[in-house]
């Protein structure tokens, strides 16, 4: 019987030896030199001032925004853009600036005044205006067609206050003369396809319902 209860005492003494073993390899020993567990987690999650916004008297992390700001000039504007207007994605203002390049180079050739206007600010609308007036003046007539792009790149952004300003070189195609009174071609070639580069720059009020940018400058061949 005593040898009983002694391997029993034996038995148990292993047990709990091999349970104290595994508690400590599973979470160590304290040596003396770890923070506390309260004090630790401030080290580890404790945000930057600049991260940091006072809310009903408690200080609460603002929410990561797309990571870290993009370190390029270009891409780091219009995320400025972005998180001035949540509704604008460069994508999608390229793909209207495209569509909007064909309109008023487009327009321009024919004169049409009517379309020109609201694409234009003043001083662009002025600049073009005078350009028409001098074909009309002359009597000249302007045959032109758009044929493509072969580039069309967001080269420039800035955010200025709320007014955004976007600049786009586009690489483009077309097939343009112009006729005198005698219906002589003094300008171009009707079979050549003339390839040029035109540097526009868009702007738009972010704060704005009105969704429509405005060429407000432009150099190449179109003024």
């Amino acid at each position: 019987m005593p040898d009983t209860q002694m391997f029993e005492i034996l038995l148990a003494a292993v047990v709990a030896g091999i349970v104290l073993f595994r508690l400590y390899t599973v979470l160590g020993r304290r040596t003396g030199t770890e923070n506390p567990p309260r004090e630790q987690y401030r080290q580890q999650t404790a945000p930057s001032g600049d991260n940091v916004v006072a809310i009903g008297g408690r200080s609460v992390v603002k929410p990561a925004i797309a990571g870290d700001k993009p370190a390029d000039a270009v891409a780091s504007a219009l995320l400025d853009i972005k998180l001035a207007d949540r509704k604008f994605e460069a994508d999608h203002f390229l793909s209207g600036a495209r569509s909007a390049y064909e309109m008023i180079v487009t327009a321009f050739a024919a004169g049409n005044r009517t379309t020109l206007r609201p694409l234009l600010s003043e001083e662009v609308y002025a600049a073009f205006d005078g350009v028409i007036r001098s074909h009309e003046e002359r009597k000249e007539k302007i045959d032109f067609t758009f044929v493509g792009f072969s580039d069309a790149k967001i080269t420039h952004a800035e955010l200025k206050n709320r007014i955004a300003e976007i600049t786009v070189t586009f690489a483009a195609k077309y097939i343009s003369t112009t006729a005198g009174q005698d219906g002589a071609i003094v300008e171009g070639d009707p079979k050549a396809v003339r390839e040029v580069t035109d540097v526009w720059t868009f702007a738009r009020d972010t704060g704005s319902r009105d969704p429509n940018w405005t060429l407000i400058a432009t150099s190449g061949e179109h003024l």
